[in-house]
C-alpha cells in the first residue's frame, strides 16, 4: 500500500535538504568585557604601597580560595558544607534534570523509529463497499517498523536544542556560585565566632582589670584616702562591662546555628568546631582580576551570559513557527487476518507518507510571540549587564573597605599601646595619691575601648578579606566539580 508516490516524496526530501541549512532567528554573540582598567574611581596606595598586604594582578585565584586564610580547620569545615549542603544538592539535582531535558531535545533533531503492532476484530457496514458486498467480521494482525523525520530547515529544533543547552550552562554556573557561596558563608560565619570569642576573651581581660581597679580602690577605702563614692564608681564600671557578654555569646550561639545549617545539620547535632582568630592568617599577596576578567570568572555573571544565549535561541525558535513544518514516515509491516500466518511470506506490505503544514492564519500569535520572545532576550541583556555592574560594584567596596581596615588596624594598634601605657601609669599614680579614682576609671575605659576595637577590626578585615576573594569569584570547588552530574 502506498499513501504518496514515491517521487513525490523524493521531491520533498529534495527541497528540505536545500533549505536544512537556514537556522531562523539571531545567533547569540558573546557579549564585550567591560573597557574598565580599574576598579575604584581613584587608586588606592594603602593597598599597592604598604608592605604587610600586597595586592597581585598577576597571582591566580585558587578553586580553594579559603585555604588562604591558613585554618585547617576552616578547610575540614568547607569541605562538610560543599558534600552536606543541601541547597547544593537541590542545585546537582536541577542541573541533572537540565541536561536530561538537553538530551531529549537533541533527540528530535534524528529519525524516530518504532516498532508498531496492532490487533483487531473489524465489520464492515453495507456503505463501506456497497450493498453487494458483505464482508463477515474478521480478525486482523500486523506488526512492523515505523521511521518518521520532521525537517529542520527553519532552524527551530536546532534553536531549541541550543536553548536547552544554554539553561544547563545557565545551571551549571548556579551551581558553582551556590558553592562559592556557601563555602563564603562558612568563612564568614568561622570568622563571626572567631570575632566574638576573641571579643570576650579581650572583655574577660577588662573584667579582669575592673576587678583589680575595685581592688585598689578598696584597699585606698581601707586605708582611708578613698570615699564610698569611688567604690561605687568602680562597681558600676564592672557591672557595665559585665553588660557586654551576654551579646557576644548570643552572637557566637547563632553563628554556630548557621554554620550547622551551612553543613546540613541541625544545631542539636552539630558540634561546632571551636575556631580561634589567632588561627586564621592574612597571606602576604591576595589575587586581583584586571576588570577585563572578572565577567569571565564570576559564576553569577556566566550564569546570567548562559540565560542571554538562552533567550536569543528562544527567539529563533519563535521565528521558525512562522515557516511550514515538511515530514516524512514510512512504515514496513507483516500483515494477516490470521495470527499463525501473520509471518509467511507475501505478507508484507509497506508505506512512505509525505506532509507539509504551514500556518496561514492565527491572528497574529505566532508573530506575537517572536515579539515576546525578543522582549524577553532584551529582559536577559539588561539582566547580564546589570550583573555584571553589581560585580564590579562589589569588588570595588571590597577594596576600599580593605583600604580602610588597614589604615583602622594601624590606628586601633596605637590607641592600645597608649591607651596601656596610660593605664599603667594612671594606675601607679592613683597608688601613690596622685591622681583620683576617676581619673583611673577613665584611662582604663579608654584602654577597655581600644582593646575590643583592636579585636573588631582585626575580625572584620579577615571578613572584609573574604568579601573581596568571594567578589573575584574564581573556579568551581573541586568538591562540586567531582559532583556535577551528567
Amino acid at each position: 500500500m502506498r499513501a504518496v508516490a514515491v517521487p513525490v516524496t523524493a521531491v520533498i526530501a529534495a527541497i528540505a535538504s536545500v533549505l536544512s541549512a537556514c537556522v531562523a532567528g539571531p545567533s547569540f554573540v558573546e557579549p564585550p568585557p567591560p573597557g574598565d582598567q580599574r576598579y575604584t574611581n581613584a587608586p588606592l596606595p594603602d593597598l599597592t604601597e604598604r608592605g604587610e598586604l600586597r595586592l597581585e594582578r598577576a597571582l591566580p585565584l585558587p578553586a580553594q580560595w579559603w585555604t588562604l586564610l591558613g585554618s585547617p580547620r576552616l578547610d575540614a569545615t568547607v569541605s562538610q558544607a560543599l558534600l552536606g549542603n543541601q541547597q547544593l544538592s537541590a542545585a546537582r539535582a536541577r542541573l541533572a534534570q537540565a541536561q536530561e531535558l538537553t538530551a531529549v531535545a537533541d533527540a528530535a533533531l534524528y529519525p524516530q523509529l518504532d516498532l508498531d503492532g496492532a490487533v483487531a476484530r473489524q465489520k464492515y457496514g453495507a456503505a463501506f463497499l456497497g450493498p453487494e458486498f458483505k464482508l463477515p467480521p474478521f480478525d486482523s494482525f500486523s506488526i512492523g517498523p515505523n521511521i518518521s523525520y520532521t525537517f529542520d530547515f527553519a532552524g527551530g529544533r536546532r534553536r531549541s536544542v541550543e536553548q536547552q543547552r544554554a539553561l544547563a550552562q545557565s545551571l551549571q554556573q548556579e551551581l558553582h556560585a551556590a558553592a562559592l557561596a556557601v563555602s563564603g558563608n562558612v568563612a564568614m560565619q568561622a570568622l563571626a565566632i572567631a570575632s566574638a570569642q576573641a571579643q570576650l576573651d579581650a572583655l574577660e581581660a577588662v573584667l579582669a582589670d575592673d576587678q583589680r581597679n575595685l581592688q585598689l580602690v578598696q584597699d585606698a577605702f581601707d586605708a582611708g584616702s578613698a570615699t564610698r563614692v569611688d567604690i561605687l564608681n568602680a562597681q558600676s564600671q564592672l557591672a557595665n562591662d559585665q553588660t557586654l557578654l551576654p551579646p557576644l555569646r548570643r552572637q557566637i550561639a547563632l553563628a554556630q546555628h548557621a554554620l550547622a545549617l551551612l553543613v546540613g545539620h541541625t544545631p542539636a547535632s552539630y558540634p561546632t568546631p571551636e575556631f580561634k582568630l589567632s588561627e586564621f592568617h592574612l597571606p602576604a599577596q591576595l589575587p586581583l582580576a584586571i576588570p577585563s576578567e572578572l565577567a569571565h570568572r564570576r559564576p553569577d555573571i556566566q550564569a546570567a551570559e548562559a540565560q542571554l544565549h538562552a533567550a536569543t535561541a528562544a527567539v529563533g525558535v519563535a521565528a521558525a513557527n512562522l515557516y511550514p513544518q515538511i515530514s516524512l514516515s514510512a512504515t514496513a509491516s507483516l500483515q494477516s487476518n490470521v495470527l499463525g500466518a501473520l509471518f509467511d511470506i507475501g505478507n508484507g506490505g509497506y508505506a512512505l507518507n509525505g506532509g507539509l503544514t504551514a500556518p496561514l492564519f492565527n491572528h497574529g500569535a505566532l508573530r506575537a510571540r517572536e515579539r515576546a520572545a525578543v522582549d524577553a532576550m532584551n529582559a536577559a541583556l539588561a539582566d547580564y549587564q546589570q550583573a555584571v555592574l553589581s560585580a564590579f560594584s562589589q569588588v570595588a567596596d571590597s577594596l576600599e573597605e580593605l583600604d580602610h581596615d588597614q589604615e583602622l588596624l594601624a590606628s586601633e594598634q596605637s590607641a592600645f599601646q597608649t591607651s596601656s601605657q596610660n593605664l599603667s601609669l594612671t594606675r601607679e599614680s592613683y597608688t601613690a595619691g596622685n591622681s583620683g579614682v576617676l581619673q583611673v576609671l577613665d584611662a582604663q575605659r579608654l584602654n577597655e575601648e581600644a582593646r575590643l576595637g583592636l579585636v573588631r577590626v582585626q575580625g572584620q578585615r579577615y571578613q572584609d578579606t573574604v568579601q573581596l576573594l568571594l567578589a573575584l569569584g574564581g573556579s568551581p570547588p573541586v568538591e562540586v566539580a567531582s559532583q556535577t552530574p551528567r
